[in-house]
């Protein structure tokens, strides 16, 4: 079942690989409830079918990088990356990217969430197995306010000015 405007984002973990030790959060790849994550708070999430592919690093998660402050101007909390990648590969990616302390970058390794979310691209037979459609979605307190998908290859709707313009 694919979600839509006005539900309830679904139950899930996603992990996230941490650079810097915290009070809760060790280094390396942590866990985080979905749910919880959402609480009270107003995000502003991408995801992208793969780590380091094309036009996922040259322009979908630069442009949420280079926009993050507009977004937190809008309301914005926090800006996710979601990606059926690991932890790892999801830290590599941002520390080659730039995105501390802009983008979190959430790994969706076995696309649990990303199916729950009814948002999976079946890619086997390209090599790259199950992974996420492209869309962005604005989130508040746990409820997804806006949803755009993009029609497959396409790179139109799921950008950061779309997403900016309806958190605003």
């Amino acid at each position: 079942m694919t979600v839509k405007a006005g539900d309830r984002v679904p139950e899930g973990t996603l992990t996230e690989f941490i650079e810097t030790e915290t009070e809760g959060c060790t280094l390396g790849p942590n866990a985080f409830k979905v749910s919880d994550l959402t609480r009270g708070k107003k995000i502003a999430l991408f995801a992208v079918p793969g780590a380091f592919t094309p036009t996922c690093s040259a322009k979908h998660l630069p442009g949420f990088v280079q926009k993050a402050d507009a977004l937190r101007q809008a309301g914005v909390d926090e800006i996710w990356c979601v990606s059926v990648n690991d932890a790892f590969v999801m830290g590599a990616w941002g520390r080659e990217q730039g995105v501390a302390g802009k983008v979190r970058m959430l790994a969706d390794g076995s696309a649990d969430w990303t199916r729950a979310m009814g948002q999976e691209l079946d890619l086997t037979a390209r090599g790259m197995g199950v992974r996420s459609q492209r869309y962005s979605a604005l989130i508040e307190d746990g409820v997804i306010k806006a949803l755009n998908v993009e029609q497959a290859g396409k790179f139109e709707v799921s950008d950061v000015d779309t997403l900016l313009g309806q958190a605003a």
